[in-house]
């Protein structure tokens, strides 16, 4: 798409906020008008249509995209995306380990012991561990209280969480992040665990470099929409 517009402002939208191009409504992609809850966020996605070059990239606009997600995709049906989503725990990154070697067992311990301790206090839960890739079932108040964790999330935090779980393969990394318990680097430390493993061992592989970048820059924009919704 080509740019055609000059101007871009934030405009107040009902009980949200809206972005005008040249004073016409931003709209989503299913047509609907992008309002969004708080002024920060949409001055966040302003920039993003006001820094556009005139080939217009959407992998550029990350916020645009988690908002037209909020509004067209989760909006229309939260409890059922919210139950899709929570389905993650039943697998979650945190609770695999490897078998070896050791040095890589000791940094996963390192990295995601804390946040399953800070997650079972938090949600009153238990996990079971297991090292190795072999499926490992999880009590099942367990699944029922991090379902009910995030069910209680409005459309535009599930849209944020949505790339926050997948991307790590963590529901609690991304409960961790939502709820401040860690910063967003912090919490792509933890679940780039295994990538950073890899480079060190094997070296730098220039396509392996690129996946890995692209999936940080997803992960940190899902955790910045977040941080703007407050």
């Amino acid at each position: 798409m080509k740019r055609f517009w000059k101007d871009v402002a934030v405009v107040p939208e009902g009980a949200g906020f809206g972005v005008t191009l040249d004073q016409r409504p931003l709209r989503t992609p299913a047509r609907q008008p992008l309002v969004v809850p708080t002024e920060a966020l949409a001055a966040a996605i302003a920039a993003e249509w006001l820094d556009s070059p005139e080939e217009v990239d959407p992998r550029s606009m990350p916020l645009t995209g988690l908002a037209n997600a909020a509004l067209d995709r989760v909006a229309p049906d939260p409890e059922t995306f919210a139950t899709n989503l929570a389905r993650y725990g039943e697998s979650d990154l945190l609770a695999y380990r490897a078998e070896g070697p050791l040095a890589l067992a000791e940094r996963q311990a390192d990295a995601w012991d804390p946040l399953l301790q800070w997650a079972r206090r938090r949600f009153d839960v238990d996990f079971a561990t297991t090292a190795g890739v072999s499926f490992v079932a999880q009590p099942a108040d367990t699944v029922r209280r991090l379902a009910h964790a995030v069910a209680s999330h409005s459309p535009f935090q599930l849209a944020a969480l949505s790339p926050l779980v997948t991307i790590s393969g963590s529901l609690v990394i991304a409960l961790a992040v939502i709820e401040g318990e860690v910063t967003a680097e912090q919490a792509w430390a933890a679940a780039a665990v295994d990538d950073a493993w890899q480079l060190e061992k094997w070296g730098e592989d220039a396509e392996a470099m690129i996946a890995l970048g692209n999936r940080r820059r997803d992960f940190l924009s899902a955790a910045r929409f977040l941080s703007l919704l407050d």
